[in-house]
């Protein structure tokens, strides 16, 4: 029978003491090891799950901030393209103020451009429903102040680009070129005089039943060239296309050879032109002039009736200039220093200008207007029969459509930029938005609105730079879309700066909840150090003890 061993008190309470140690020895080894004072809950619950909670928060926020980091490269992005689209624009904007420089100088070019893409036409009778045989005279006066006329005729099978050689062709073999013809780009037929000389365009024979109508000019294109001119009886599509915005007769003299002035009277009154032929005689009292403004939305028109004995030609020029409808189109002048009469279009919504004069009796009708020589538009005028003469003027030169080919250029690389300025399939130049979160619970963020910055975006149409309101309107979509491109590179420099500031401020929040967890949980390693030292000395001196204790018992052995 065996008995359970009997440790004295002594003993007993070395042995506690050298147990407690060992365990305070072995949590002090952990906390070195680890570093941390609070490896579990057992440690302490309350600093345990308190520092868990501030982890927690901090690895949210660690996420948090990879998302403003992708944010601010898609700003980023943007920018870059907002920078591209400056540059872009303010080149449109320089292409812009050369089409006015050259609409500027573009005064000495006579040119009628049309408006229809004939490019893909290889049958200009069968795509336009002209007739086939239909033509149309071209009159110019050549270098030797003669009037000379070329025939055009339209034939099966033409295209434009045939048509152009025709046209050249014709005054290069016939005459010393003083016409050329070509197409644009666009596939637009242009028809330009040389030296700015002006030039007429108009049925072949009133009447024949072959000639070019009004609606045939339209097929081609140069339907705003032209109206329906008033023969009498009958009627003919035509149209002077003068060059620039003014349209200025010759000088007009006195049969004595003295210049006419504005206060002349126009009855009774023989004008001639610097080499004696009259150019004006005949009118009576009660002959008529009209005045007419064609343009898009209508024609305007001033009527002079009932000339009487008084009439002068400054009588001519007030009525136009006194018509409330024709003075924002059109100003009226008679220079008596040089004896002409001087029409100047102020609008680009005209697109001719028509004179009409109806003189019983008249034997010769012409202001020489449109030429220098005035041979260009002699009106022969019956008894009781109204002529009426077309004006064109216009600007359009081939370094205006090269600039506004080059414009058009711009135009699609600014859409061709906008669509490359995406980041992981945001675009902000695009209209699409950017949302940045700023909080664990995404109860805080921002969001960077997108806007759409395409060339239609913009408000920057297809340019022509046919006109002057053509150019400004162009020159003020540019100016809007340069301050709309600057206003929103403003905004996401702001936005910029906003997540910047929200990065740094979630990293220090970062930083600051992960020190509040080190806190309650990192152990003291000095401290921890000194422990661990301060419980090997106090096991030593606890087996010393516990030595001492047995020693009582080992004085029995003696004994035997």
């Amino acid at each position: 029978m065996s008995s359970d061993v009997v440790l004295s008190a002594a003993l007993r309470n070395n042995l506690l003491s050298l147990q407690s140690t060992q365990t305070l020895i072995d949590q002090t080894q952990l906390r070195l090891a680890t570093g941390l004072k609070v490896n579990s809950a057992l440690d302490n619950p309350q600093s345990f799950f308190t520092a868990q909670s501030l982890n927690n928060r901090a690895s949210d926020l660690q996420r948090l901030l990879d998302g403003i980091s992708q944010s601010i490269r898609t700003i980023e992005t943007a920018d870059d393209g907002v920078t591209a689209l400056t540059t872009l624009v303010e080149q449109a904007d320089s292409i812009v103020n050369q089409a006015r420089d050259e609409i500027s100088a573009s005064e000495g070019v006579a040119r009628a451009i049309g408006d229809v893409d004939l490019s893909s036409s290889t049958n200009l009778v069968a795509t336009l429903g002209i007739t086939t045989g239909d033509n149309f005279n071209i009159e110019v006066v050549n270098d030797a102040g003669t009037l000379v006329t070329e025939n055009v005729q339209i034939v099966t099978n033409d295209t434009v680009g045939t048509l152009a050689a025709r046209i050249t062709n014709q005054f290069a073999d016939n005459q010393d070129g003083e016409i050329t013809a070509s197409v644009t780009d666009d596939g637009f037929l242009s028809i330009q005089s040389s030296d700015g000389r002006s030039f007429r365009i108009r049925d072949e024979n009133v009447g024949a039943g072959d000639e070019i109508t009004d609606a045939g000019f339209t097929a081609l294109g140069l339907g705003d060239y032209f109206e329906v001119e008033t023969q009498g009886a009958n009627t003919r599509a035509a149209a002077t296309i003068v060059a620039g915005n003014e349209l200025r007769s010759i000088s007009l003299y006195e049969s004595g050879g003295n210049l006419l002035e504005a206060g002349d009277t126009i009855v009774g009154t023989t004008a001639e032109d610097a080499d004696g032929n009259t150019v004006i005689s005949g009118f009576a009292a009660n002959d008529d002039f009209t005045f007419s403004i064609y343009t898009d939305s209508g024609t305007t028109t001033v009527n002079v009736t009932d000339i009487t004995a008084t009439t002068s030609f400054q009588d001519l020029v007030d009525a136009v200039n006194g018509n409330a409808a024709a003075s924002e189109l059109i100003e009226a002048e008679f220079d008596s220093l040089t004896g002409q009469i001087v029409f100047t279009k102020l609008s680009d919504d005209v697109n001719s200008f028509g004179i009409t004069a109806n003189a019983a009796g008249a034997s010769n009708f012409s202001l020489g207007l449109g030429d220098s020589t005035g041979n260009l538009v002699p009106v022969a005028i019956g008894a009781a029969t109204a002529e009426e003469r077309i004006y064109s003027l216009n600007s359009s030169t081939e370094t205006l459509d090269s600039l506004a080919s080059d414009y058009n250029t711009l135009r699609s690389q600014i859409d061709d930029l906008v669509e490359d300025a995406n980041y992981r399939g945001i675009n902000l130049l695009n209209g699409d938005d950017l949302v940045t979160f700023f909080n664990e619970s995404r109860s805080n963020s921002l969001t960077t609105s997108g806007t759409t910055f395409t060339a239609d975006g913009l408000g920057i149409t297809e340019a022509q730079f046919r006109n002057s309101d053509e150019i400004e309107n162009s020159a003020s979509q540019v100016l809007t879309a340069l301050d709309s491109v600057r206003s929103f590179g403003s905004s996401l420099a702001n936005s910029l700066s906003i997540i910047e500031a929200r990065q740094n401020f979630t990293q220090e929040t970062i930083n600051t909840l992960k020190a509040g967890a080190e806190d309650l949980t990192v152990a003291d390693q000095n401290e921890e150090g000194a422990n661990l030292l301060a419980l090997q000395t106090r096991q030593q001196l606890g087996i010393t003890s516990l030595s001492l204790a047995a020693q009582s018992q080992q004085s029995v052995l003696r004994l035997f």
